[in-house]
């Protein structure tokens, strides 16, 4: 693949065509301090990934992605988490590496950015098994911290104003964001929405009565709309 390193920060540059530099199937194309320089370069030269800094002098790295008009792949590489679930809303978007990159969380980032690179060459229908074969975790932002959650340890997800409550077998996190942006995140073989403001996991559900599900100690309310959807989910004798 062709890349490209797009860093105000010559040492951040430097890191990352070294890791680059590492591994055969990755060749850098060109590096630049700005997103300027990039775009010029973009214009004429097919790119396959960019190493991409959000923070920089006068154009941001969220502000250079909006002016592409056929984007290659993406991998954000930056000290801040804030802009996690911002960058996520491309789907060129592939990985959001924190500063400063290890070699182990470059390596996992890469392999994503080949795994998209397979399921585009698939059809529709094993493109969806594939993906819900394979997505086992996600990352969520909290309080400026990117944090991982297993899927299947999820029980539910609750809506409530501005913001998701993420309940696992041991935690419940609080995210600012919307329980839409989630239901896309989360594999359809596993997950339903029962409620305007529930998803739950339909394996971790104990009973089933009238318009509720019982998963743990937690009662989820069922809607009459989402309930035949329900029953033909469940396994029934």
């Amino acid at each position: 693949m062709n890349c490209i390193i797009i860093d105000d920060e010559k040492m951040a540059r430097t890191i990352i065509k070294t890791l680059c530099d590492s591994r055969e199937d990755l060749q850098i194309a060109e590096e630049f301090s700005n997103s300027m320089d990039a775009f010029k370069f973009l214009n004429d030269t097919e790119i396959d990934l960019i190493f991409l800094d959000i923070h920089m002098p006068g154009f941001t790295g969220l502000d250079f992605i909006k002016t592409l008009k056929n984007p290659p792949k993406v991998i954000f590489t930056t000290t801040d988490p804030q802009f996690a679930i911002e960058a996520f809303e491309y789907n060129f978007i592939i990985d959001y590496l924190l500063k400063p990159v290890t070699k182990e969380r470059f390596e996992k980032a890469i392999e994503k950015v080949k795994k998209q690179y397979y399921l585009e060459q698939l059809d529709a229908p094993k493109r969806k098994d594939f993906i819900e074969e394979e997505q086992n975790d996600f990352y969520v932002n909290i309080d400026r911290r990117l944090v991982k959650i297993d899927l299947p340890s999820i029980c539910f997800v609750r809506a409530k104003g501005d913001y998701i409550y993420v309940k696992t077998d041991d935690n419940e996190y609080e995210v600012h964001a919307s329980l839409k942006k989630i239901e896309q995140k989360l594999p359809k073989s596993l997950f339903l929405k029962v409620h305007r403001s529930y998803i739950i996991n339909l394996k971790k559900i104990i009973d089933i009565e009238d318009n509720s599900v019982l998963i743990n100690k937690d009662v989820i309310p069922v809607s009459r709309s989402n309930r035949p959807d329900l029953m033909k989910r469940l396994d029934l004798l």
